[in-house]
């Protein structure tokens, strides 16, 4: 029977009561990047909206090639390069505004990698270290320290950027630069640690590639050839990747993530031009993106996150 409150759901109850955390506003993170110099710079938007983005705070350092995971609370921003490679960790609270702070440390120096996760853990596959590597760590982002070793990639692709997906339950590595481009997707089971299996190829071989997603489906944009192209799988599934749709323009070195429902991708260069453009798709449809707004300023070799994405 409904309470005093004249509500049936617990939840409801709670959220009158003041006593259950609420999410109101989906908010996506670019961090760091590229704009002729190493950038701090963290930029948010909300996803639900369309418009320009706004100022967030800073990273602890400038560096692009960097990558990036989140629970609904907490991002976390890992590698990158500031004029050279860095292992750093920083995280930032992202419903509140304010500069990034010391989470820890990957194992070894690292950039061009890219990182996905679940609620509780965010998986980095650190890409170029001394060399291409295949190696994916974890952290438990709620906590601080160092990241684990969780297992290795089928491949050693680095200049994965932002093409790294997931479910509650897998996360999704898609493209990436070898001697050439290449068109592997494998994957992980979060929740354990242990080695990626392949799920399958992205229609075009590419990197530098943005990636979305909702808890059954992960989109994949842009890339160095045909760089419009957004595919997509179903990540609970195993295959090859199908056609969605096409970005607004042919950007590489894009970032993207989603709240979800949206999968939103920013920055990005075309040709030698430098990108301020935002666009979004549906991602339960198929279709092409529209536009959504502007960064900052325009920028590549970024990384996105938000705290409803995919494996949220």
């Amino acid at each position: 029977m409904p309470n005093y409150q004249g509500v049936w759901s617990l939840s409801t109850q709670m959220q009158n009561a003041s006593g259950w955390p609420v999410f109101t506003q989906p908010r996506a993170l670019f961090l760091g990047g590229d704009t002729g110099s190493k950038e701090t710079v963290i930029q948010f938007i909300d996803i639900t909206t369309t418009g320009n983005a706004s100022d967030f705070g800073d990273l602890t350092a400038g560096r692009a090639s960097l990558m990036s995971a989140s629970s609904k609370i907490r991002a976390v921003a890992a590698g990158g390069n500031t004029g050279s490679a860095v292992n750093v960790i920083d995280y930032v609270t992202i419903a509140s505004e304010g500069n990034a702070s010391d989470f820890g440390d990957l194992s070894s120096t690292s950039q061009e990698g890219t990182g996905t996760g679940s609620s509780t853990r965010g998986l980095f596959q650190l890409g170029l270290a001394t060399s291409n590597v295949n190696t994916v760590e974890y952290v438990t982002i709620a906590s601080t320290g160092n990241a684990t070793d969780f297992g290795d990639r089928t491949t050693t692709a680095a200049y994965g950027q932002d093409s790294a997906i997931s479910s509650p339950t897998r996360g999704v590595f898609g493209g990436g630069y070898i001697s050439s481009a290449v068109n592997t997707i494998d994957y992980v089971t979060i929740a354990s640690t242990g080695n990626a299996t392949d799920f399958g190829d992205i229609s075009v071989a590419r990197y530098g590639i943005g990636g979305a997603s909702s808890s059954t489906r992960g989109v994949f944009g842009g890339g160095n050839t045909s760089g419009d192209t957004m595919d997509y799988i179903t990540i609970a599934s195993t295959g090859n990747a199908s056609d969605f749709g096409n970005l607004t323009n042919s950007p590489r070195y894009i970032s993207g993530t989603s709240n979800g429902v949206r999968g939103v991708f920013g920055g990005g260069k075309v040709s030698s031009t430098r990108q301020d453009v935002i666009q979004y798709i549906t991602i339960a449809s198929t279709g092409n993106a529209t536009d959504f707004g502007n960064l900052i300023a325009s920028i590549f070799s970024l990384t996105a996150t938000s705290g409803s994405h995919g494996g949220i």
